[in-house]
């Protein structure tokens, strides 16, 4: 909430955002999408939740040295997507992508469902090619060719941009839940690091250097004792301390593009899964700059 002319309004905008989308140079969208969840509904009311406690973190970040006042992002609201409709919507969030990319400015964008990332990702990749490099932080390995038939699922998340880019150019870290079959596919397809994050990160992380990176979190790859709010919480999960310390890690990287997702505020009374979000949000606006 904030204090406008005497009365408290509802604030729709991360905190501090500039006014004017030409002077920024990371733009955020939020996408209230979570039509193919699996198990439990919700995420689509994570991006205004993760906009609502944001005001409740400070603008300095102690990781990172800096200051959010020392940074130029725009929050561009919430896309209009029609309920229902996977296909279309994800149509939409391309384009959404494509036209931040084509004014040659980063995309964040806060989900909602771990399948809205695969139409901004392939956007990002259209840009940079082969170069891209993809870093995946989940508790699930989302490499399923299919869930219940349907392709296009946020169990499948993953298993979507090797339709379309190397799936050695993806590394995944913290994967802890998935079928036999999706942990064989990623021996074979891509790079996958399971229930760690900060170790292996670290021995990686300079193969990464000078090459565009994209970095999707989903918020679940945190144990549900940190971040509780979240359509499929999987137990073992690394703390919110060492998230924190993983994004210290990346701070160095070519970030060209970023997406948080599957923050389901209605399962966390006490709103920390959404403060927790925020903070990322906070230092990955540094580090993408």
């Amino acid at each position: 909430m904030s204090l406008k002319n005497g009365k408290m309004t509802l604030s729709t905008k991360f905190m501090g955002s500039c006014e004017n989308y030409g002077d920024a140079n990371v733009v955020m969208v939020g996408v209230p999408m979570d039509f193919t969840c699996s198990f439990r509904p919700g995420t689509r009311f994570g991006p205004q939740k993760i906009r609502e406690v944001s005001i409740g973190i400070e603008e300095y970040s102690i990781y990172m040295d800096k200051s959010l006042e020392d940074y130029a992002y725009f929050d561009s609201g919430d896309l209009d997507l029609p309920f229902g409709n996977v296909e279309k919507s994800l149509e939409l969030i391309g384009q959404s992508a494509k036209e931040i990319l084509e004014d040659g400015k980063l995309p964040l964008f806060i989900g909602g469902e771990h399948l809205i990332s695969v139409p901004v990702i392939k956007e990002v990749y259209n840009k940079y090619g082969d170069d891209l490099i993809v870093i995946h932080f989940d508790a699930h390995a989302d490499l399923r060719e299919e869930y219940l038939g349907c392709a296009n699922s946020h169990a499948s998340a993953i298993r979507r941009l090797v339709d379309f880019m190397p799936g050695k150019n993806i590394y995944q870290f913290g994967i802890r839940s998935g079928t036999k079959e999706e942990f064989e596919y990623a021996k074979v397809n891509t790079n996958m690091y399971t229930i760690e994050v900060l170790e292996p990160l670290k021995k990686v992380v300079d193969k990464f250097k000078g090459k565009p990176v994209y970095f999707t979190l989903d918020i679940d790859v945190v144990d549900p004792a940190y971040a509780n709010g979240t359509g499929t919480p999987e137990p073992g999960g690394i703390s919110s301390k060492e998230l924190i310390q993983a994004l210290e890690v990346l701070k160095d990287l070519n970030i060209v593009g970023f997406d948080i997702v599957e923050v389901s505020p209605h399962y966390d009374q006490s709103d920390r899964t959404a403060v927790l979000a925020a903070k990322v949000i906070r230092d990955m606006i540094m580090i993408m700059g």
